[in-house]
Parts: structure tokens; C-alpha cells; sequence
């Protein structure tokens, strides 16, 4: 990894468009001058992430994240500065000159950028290996066997694992690599007699993708039919770059195609994702024989909330599943499914019927999740009356866990059709599963459950400082400064050079604003206005986080105003008057609190001299205080 050149990044900054950034990773949609969308760092309903495709930044008004496109990619991936340039640099084609790293820079890498660097090496040996070494064939014969063209195998890098106990081990550390990444990835196992080895020996090998296209880890299918011993599929375990609960098999693949078609299609196995892939379903998904978890759906989420599970021909894989599909419905997601002939699974089922009759099938066949379930449960319990309440139990239990009313509505009618139950009843066991749920657990003696079941005390509010009250009205100068520092107000000269001037003789308190103030001041010595660029894209992540908050708007002026010919005036519009009375309130706030210092100054005095200096001083600031009162059409009763 090298250093990347100012002039690089610049280029970088300038071409990533922050709508086509977050547009692959979250469905944006346009409201106003901005694009919105639930966020994609944490769970929500109603969207409250919004992206300013005309600053290039974005904001979260509900969890407060915010940046340009490089923050994105950093806050999304997890993934450093310098990676995230690397990943904006592949999607817009621009070209990152090679340096060789230095043996400083090298020491330096942070652990993860490690672990990434030895993956992608892992991930392109194995693929090296499938191609042209000579044990290669036999897992090109497996996959030309399971109908995989050149053009699958290469788009998602498969590759294949020698039979030898330390080939990528010794190919790893000859090419430099250090031994504590290779075992910290889990491709390399160390025994405490020294002795190493690969975990992955004789597999086809399926490089499994974050969302930015790194490799994270790796699933491997065994081909030694006589290996009773090891298991048919073994997987990278847990590590630092690599969440089996928050990885999805194919969605890096998958993701555009998923926001495209508003559907994700979730399936079991590697190979039903390779071959819906190529058959042309590309927006399909795997969890890879895990179980679905809750950051594997709010992964989907951000691209659809609409998922169609796909189930094998097994009746008991279908029931041992269903559970899984409750916490989709729990997430507020749209959920269908749709069950193969027995003894068929995706993968089989498209080769055996082709691509067209594959596509025809699944969507004469799909049918929303509860539908299923209750049709399911009817026909296994018909003849077995406690079966069948065990059963409008289970159905019940999932039709709670969708948080639209209309929708559970609409599902507790079906599902009292297809039973013969009245509905009443239904909605009646729903009612009592919801104060069950809200009721806690009793435990100790009748006390204890009483202060249980008590609301705590609130806690007393957090005492308003003097420095909590000026933040307020530095915040707004600050925020003038950030939205209009070129805009030329009556006096013919810039916002940022008014407010400057006005404020010479204050001082600010507010750590990071003194900062965003030393910044402006150093651009005006030097003539030259500063933009928000320049504290979008500055050095410290906590004056961009703030700058960009303070730059993103939740509201916009709706245009039907301008429709109906009712004309609000906009703060552009008045920016002499709302530039005068931020300068004027801040200096008020200022007078205020030195007036309170004086006075307290004046309890402990006893001198008659600095009596005399401070009662004058008293006089002073309250003469200004008043006067700035008035100014603003402020009352001031002292």
C-alpha cells in the first residue's frame, strides 16, 4: 500500500459523485433539491438520511452521521482513509500511481488493512491456481461440471486449494506477508509445536465480498468423496474483517441489480446464487447456510424491502427455516417465497428447466410469507385439533412481528379463512400476546415486582451552563460563516468578513469552533474566501462531521408555494438582517455572562478602590447589555 499524491485526491474528491456513492449501497429517493433514504447505520422506518447532491454531502437527522463520499465509504465499510480514496479511484477509473512502500509506511498499516491486503493475496492465488496450475483442472471439471461458464467463475474470482498442507502458506510468506495476518484471516493454522498449515486443502474456493468488492473470507467445498472426516463446506472463522452475521454471499454482485428490480432473492448455497447468477436472476443473495440474521437483512434493507425466499424441495428445511423469516417480517420487510418440486433445489431446478421456464415458474409461484406458513400449518394439522391451536399460535406469533397494523389486518382475515376461525379470535390472542410481552418477569417478593414494574425516577436535568448557552450562538456563526462565507451583504463586503470584523473582540469558546474560526481567519490573511469545500474535505474528521451537519438543512421550502403565489422570503433573501443579528445576539450572550462575573467579582471585593472599578465596569456592561437588548427587541428587566 502507498501514499496517495494530494494531486490524486483532489481528483478523486472532485469526480465522486456523492448520489451515485451512496445511491450503491442505499435506494435514494428525490425529495426537493435533496435525495433521501433510510439510513444505512441504523435501523429506522421513516427515512431521515439525507444526500445533497449539490454540496456532495450527506446527513443522518435521526443518528447524526455525516460526510463526503470518502466518509461514506469509511463509515459503510468500516475501512480507512486511504482505502476508501482506493475504492472511489476503481469506480471512477482513476489511476493511483505506484510508489513502493516504504519499510516506515509498511510498519505503520493498521491490522485491518492487513487482513484485506493477505485476503485479496489468498483470493487471487486460489484463483491462479484454478486457472493454471495442473491440480487446477479438478475444480474446473467440478464447476464446468455444475453448468458454471469461464465468464461466472471469473466475475466472482472462484478458485481452487491444493491438496498440500502449506501451499498458500509458503507462497504467503515468501512473498512477505507476515504469519499473524494469515492466522488472524484463519488462512493459516499454527500449532503450538510450531508446526503450520492451510486451513482450506483440496477445495473449490468461493471468495466471499463486503459490499466495496474486498475479500473478507472464504467458503470451501471439499471434492474427496472418500473424506468422511472433514466437512462437505468449511467456512473462514470470525475475524476482524469477516461477520458471518453481517455478510450476504453475491451481494456486492447483486446490489444494483437489487435496487433495479426493487426485489432480493434469497437462497441457500453458493452454487444457487453462481446459477441464478448466470441465468440471469443477478439479484440473488445467499447466508451462505447460516441463519438469517438481523445485519444480514438490514443489509437487503438498504437496497429493497422486498425479499422472495426461494426453499428447497425439503419440507424440513423449509420448517426449520421459518423462524428466520419472522425476524424479516420484525424489520418491517416484504417477504414471499416460493418452494421447488421435491428433491429440487434452485441450482438444479434452473439447469433442469432453463432460464426462461425458471423465471416463469418463480413468478407464478411466489406467495407472501404468512399465506404460506398458514396454508402449511392447515394442511399438516386438518384432522388434529390441538395441532391446529399450536398452529394459529405460531401463525399469530409471526403476523406480530410485522409492525404496519393495515398489513396484520390484512393477514389475520387470511389467515382466519384458511383456518375456518372467526378473526375476533385471532386478534384476540394477537392482544394477549402483546401485554404478555409488555408485562415483566416476576421473580422476587410482591416489593421487589412493584419497583420493577415502577417507572424510575427521571433523572434530574443536566444543570445549563454559561458555556452550554454561548456554544448556541457560536453554532449559528459558525453556521452563517459555513453556508455564506462569499455572499456579499449591503455593506459590500462578504459574510465571512463582517462577522470576523464584528467579532474581533470576542473570544469563542467552543473548542472546535475556535478552530472554524482560526480557519477562516487564516484564509482572509491570505485573500482568499473560504468555501464549504474546504471544511467538507478538511484534515480533521471532527470540523468535517461538524461542518457537514451544520451545512445539511431536514426541511426544504416546498415549491408549491411558489405555485399558489405565496412567496416566502428565504434566508438568502434577508442575509444582511440575519448576519447583524447573530453578531448582535452572540455579543449579548457575551455582556450577559461578563455582567454575571462582575457581579460576582463584587460579593468578594472589599477593597474601596476595586469596588469603585468594578461597580463601574457593572455600569458599562449594563448600559451595552441593555442597548444590544434593544437592538434585538429584547425585554431586559434589570
Amino acid at each position: 500500500m502507498s501514499l496517495i499524491p494530494k494531486e490524486t485526491v483532489d481528483q478523486i474528491l472532485a469526480q465522486a459523485d456523492i448520489t451515485e456513492v451512496v445511491g450503491d449501497f442505499v435506494s435514494l429517493k428525490k425529495k426537493g433539491q435533496n435525495m433521501w433514504a433510510c439510513c444505512p447505520f441504523h435501523h429506522e422506518k421513516s427515512p431521515s438520511f439525507s444526500v445533497s447532491p449539490a454540496k456532495g454531502i450527506y446527513k443522518c437527522f435521526g443518528c447524526g452521521k455525516a460526510g463526503n463520499s470518502v466518509q461514506f465509504i469509511m463509515d459503510v465499510e468500516g475501512t480507512s482513509f486511504p482505502e476508501a480514496l482506493k475504492y472511489l479511484a476503481k469506480k471512477y477509473g482513476i489511476e493511483i500511481p505506484e510508489e513502493k512502500p516504504t519499510a516506515e509506511y509498511t510498519q505503520q498499516q493498521s491490522e485491518r488493512d492487513s487482513l484485506y491486503i493477505v485476503s485479496d493475496f489468498a483470493s487471487k492465488h486460489f484463483h491462479n491456481r484454478l486457472l493454471h496450475h495442473e491440480q487446477g483442472n479438478i475444480g474446473q471439471s467440478y464447476l464446468k461440471q455444475r453448468g458454471l461458464s469461464a465468464q461466472t467463475i471469473q466475475k466472482f474470482e472462484l478458485g481452487y486449494s491444493l491438496d498440500e498442507w502449506t501451499d498458500l502458506t509458503d507462497i504467503a510468506l515468501k512473498a512477505g506477508y507476515q504469519q499473524k495476518f494469515l492466522e488472524a484471516t484463519g488462512l493459516t493454522i499454527a500449532k503450538e509445536d510450531g508446526k503450520k498449515y492451510d486451513r482450506f486443502r483440496a477445495r473449490v474456493m468461493f471468495p466471499i465480498h463486503n459490499l466495496s468488492g474486498r475479500v473478507v473470507g472464504f467458503g470451501a467445498r471439499t471434492l474427496k468423496s472418500n473424506d468422511k472426516k472433514s466437512p462437505k463446506y468449511l467456512n473462514s472463522p470470525e475475524s476482524d474483517i469477516y461477520h458471518k452475521s453481517s455478510v450476504l454471499y453475491g451481494l456486492f454482485q447483486a446490489r444494483q441489480a437489487i435496487r433495479m428490480q426493487d426485489m432480493c432473492y434469497m437462497v441457500e448455497g453458493y452454487l444457487d446464487v453462481l446459477s441464478l447468477h448466470q441465468g440471469g436472476i443477478e439479484n440473488v443473495v445467499s447466508s451462505s447456510g447460516t441463519s438469517l440474521t438481523e445485519g444480514q437483512i438490514k443489509l437487503i434493507s438498504r437496497y429493497t424491502q422486498n425479499i422472495t425466499v426461494l426453499y428447497d424441495g425439503d419440507a424440513a428445511g423449509i420448517k426449520a427455516s421459518l423462524r428466520g423469516i419472522d425476524l424479516i417480517l420484525e424489520n418491517g420487510l416484504n417477504v414471499n417465497v416460493v418452494t421447488f418440486p421435491e428433491g429440487e433445489d434452485p441450482d438444479s431446478y434452473i439447469h433442469k428447466v432453463g432460464d426462461t421456464a425458471f423465471k416463469k415458474y418463480v413468478q407464478e409461484q411466489a406467495q407472501d410469507f404468512i399465506s404460506f406458513k398458514t396454508s402449511l400449518y392447515a394442511s399438516e394439522t386438518k384432522h388434529n385439533p390441538v395441532k391446529k391451536a399450536e398452529a394459529i399460535r405460531e401463525i399469530v406469533t409471526s403476523i406480530s412481528k410485522i409492525p404496519d397494523s393495515i398489513k396484520r389486518t390484512v393477514f389475520f382475515r387470511s389467515c382466519s379463512l384458511i383456518f375456518d376461525i372467526d378473526e375476533q379470535v385471532l386478534i384476540s390472542e394477537y392482544n394477549k400476546m402483546q401485554l404478555q410481552e409488555r408485562q415483566p418477569t416476576r421473580t422476587g417478593s410482591p416489593a421487589t415486582d412493584a419497583a420493577a414494574t415502577s417507572e424510575p425516577a427521571p433523572a434530574p436535568d443536566k444543570p445549563v451552563t454559561d458555556n452550554d448557552l454561548l456554544k448556541r450562538y457560536e453554532r449559528e456563526i459558525v453556521r452563517m460563516l459555513l453556508h455564506y462565507p462569499d455572499s456579499l451583504l449591503d455593506e459590500g463586503i462578504t459574510t465571512s468578513q463582517y462577522m470576523l470584523q464584528e467579532l474581533d473582540d470576542i473570544e469563542f469558546v467552543t473548542p472546535l469552533y475556535i478552530q472554524i474560526i482560526e480557519f477562516v481567519k487564516q484564509k482572509l490573511s491570505q485573500g482568499v474566501l473560504p468555501v464549504a469545500d474546504d471544511f467538507i474535505n478538511y484534515p480533521k474528521e471532527e470540523i468535517r462531521t461538524e461542518a457537514i451537519s451544520l451545512l445539511s438543512e431536514p426541511y426544504e421550502l416546498s415549491h408549491n408555494w411558489e405555485t399558489h403565489e405565496i412567496f416566502v422570503p428565504r434566508e438568502t433573501d434577508l442575509l444582511p438582517y440575519g448576519a447583524e443579528r447573530a453578531v448582535l445576539r452572540l455579543k449579548w450572550r457575551n455582556a450577559d455572562i461578563l455582567l454575571k462575573a462582575e457581579r460576582e467579582k463584587l460579593r468578594l471585593v472589599s477593597d474601596p478602590a476595586e469596588v469603585d472599578r468594578v461597580l463601574n465596569t457593572i455600569l458599562a456592561l449594563n448600559t451595552y447589555y441593555k442597548e444590544l437588548g434593544n437592538m434585538l427587541g429584547i425585554v431586559v428587566n434589570r
